[in-house]
């Protein structure tokens, strides 16, 4: 048992309480006797306060040259690098990841800092002729100003690092509003963060509810981005309001990921990509294989090999070597899921293992679920379509490639998906016609790497892409530039030919 930590906002480079002084509690999952923080209840004026500073900031932060910049950045990674192992203790304490899941979070978080600080100098514009003569065109990219970022609890480390590192490198100053489930893992990175140097105010947290500190950062008429990742309906709301007051907005919501397994596919292969993308932290990734589409002629061997392996899945604490399964992150969570599991039964789908809360034992203290697999679902069925968030995963059966390929597509959602073939043809095929912002060939669907585009289609997300280069299109603005040496007015948009 460790002693609890007493986590505090970070505000214009000061740590302090809510304004309140009101406080909040962060529980073990694995073990909801253990408390692992308190942490300020911050409202409306605490938002305030961190806009203020922010946009100060910001006035000398963006004409700091971008290397000088991304040298921060690269402290940052640097500094991860130390406290690696703290902060994946950390994580699995707090957020109840398996040590080797957590370390593989703050991992995450290192490769960012280190790619986005190579960005800063690049961030690259583009030079074009001219339609006219003695006249130079560029364009170039300029920072946004205050951007908030409201993060979720599954991944503490990696999706802040995400979010505030290009951000900080392309001249933003940002506000991270964290998770309530995760408040201490967002402290230790934000004084990371300080520990690195950047200048008061650059760096911001606000810890809080968010219906208080997110509501209140997502309508602060200073705040100039909003950059969101949750579920869709919350997202919803987010983009509603920015639309409204003309924010620029960035979502990365749900997701209903598949993964196809086809008749000639390595069944070996493919049945480590289904235990992993299925049962990986629980399920709560938004790339979590939570549709196994198989084709007939495999399906009834291939769920019997997935029932035998994960009947030998361990559930237990982080930090127990052993534990394959880490528990929900919190008591409501645990409740949507078996909500669920009535629900699939109740449309006819069929339990082949699992399906209960997990209360033997010490997982009576903790937010346990057993991994579970539904056969005999139909594409119509909720549990085909609504995103759960656990570890539960829905058998579908079909009889071709094509079908495959039309039922993987028939939902709301576009993030993640799969296929295990030996067929190139069909492998290339599936690139091409499955929708979705993310495809694996004989790979699962979880995974991603810092140096591709990280998001998603249809309901999953707005257009935008985290990570990677095209991080950069949404922590900037382009600016065109026309510089004329003519020495006399030269009229573009004016039909100037003979």
């Amino acid at each position: 048992m460790t002693t609890p930590l007493t986590c505090l906002n970070f505000i214009n480079g000061v740590w302090v309480n809510a304004e309140s002084g009101n406080t909040l509690e962060s529980r073990n999952p694995a073990d909801n006797r253990q408390l692992i923080a308190t942490f300020p209840s911050s409202a409306a004026d605490d938002v305030d306060t961190a806009v203020i500073a922010a946009r100060k900031a910001y006035i000398t932060w963006r004409q700091v040259p971008a290397p000088t910049r991304a040298e921060y950045v690269f402290r940052v990674g640097e500094l991860l690098v130390k406290y690696k192992e703290e902060l994946a203790q950390l994580i699995s304490r707090e957020m109840g990841k398996t040590l080797t899941e957590a370390r593989g979070d703050v991992q995450e978080g290192i490769d960012c800092a280190f790619y986005s600080a190579g960005e800063g100098r690049r961030l690259f514009g583009q030079t074009t002729p001219s339609e006219m003569p003695n006249k130079f065109a560029m364009t170039v990219r300029m920072p946004i100003g205050v951007c908030a970022l409201i993060t979720p609890w599954n991944f503490p480390i990696a999706i802040p690092c995400w979010k505030a590192m290009p951000a900080l490198v392309c001249g933003n100053t940002v506000i991270l509003k964290p998770a309530e489930d995760t408040p201490a893992c967002a402290t230790k990175l934000v004084a990371i963060f300080a520990e690195a140097g950047l200048p008061p105010g650059v760096i911001n947290l606000v810890h809080g509810v968010g219906e208080n500190a997110g509501g209140a950062l997502v309508e602060h008429p200073d705040v100039d981005l909003v950059s969101f990742t949750g579920s869709s309906e919350t997202g919803a709301q987010i983009g509603a309001i920015c639309g409204r007051t003309h924010k620029r907005v960035c979502l990365e919501m749900g997701g209903k990921n598949a993964q196809i397994v086809m008749e000639d596919a390595d069944l070996e292969l493919a049945l480590e990509g289904a235990v992993w993308g299925a049962f990986g932290t629980s399920g709560q990734r938004c790339t979590a294989t939570s549709r196994l589409i198989l084709h007939r002629d495999i399906k009834e061997k291939f769920t019997t090999m997935l029932k035998e392996r994960s009947s030998k899945l361990r559930l237990g604490t982080g930090d127990d070597p052993n534990t394959e399964i880490c528990p929900i992150i919190n008591s409501r969570q645990l409740q949507r899921v078996k909500k669920y599991l009535d629900i699939a039964t109740q449309e006819g789908a069929t339990v082949l293992m699992g399906g209960e809360i997990a209360t033997e034992g010490e997982l009576q203290h903790g937010y346990f679920f057993q991994p579970t697999i539904l056969d005999g679902v139909t594409p119509d069925m909720r549990v085909a379509r609504e995103e759960i968030f656990g570890p539960v995963v829905a058998i579908i059966e079909v009889t071709s490639f094509e079908e495959a390929i039309n039922i993987l597509n028939d939902t709301k959602y576009g993030l993640s998906s799969s296929i295990y073939t030996r067929d190139i043809n069909r492998a290339f095929a599936a690139m091409r016609d499955i929708e979705a912002g993310i495809t694996y060939i004989n790979g699962p669907t979880i995974g991603a790497e810092v140096h591709l585009p990280f998001g998603g289609v249809k309901q999953t997300g707005n257009g935008h892409r985290e990570v990677g280069i095209a991080a950069l299109d949404v922590f900037t603005e382009w600016k065109t530039v026309y510089v004329d040496f003519s020495g006399s007015l030269q009229r573009a948009q004016i039909d100037n030919r003979e």
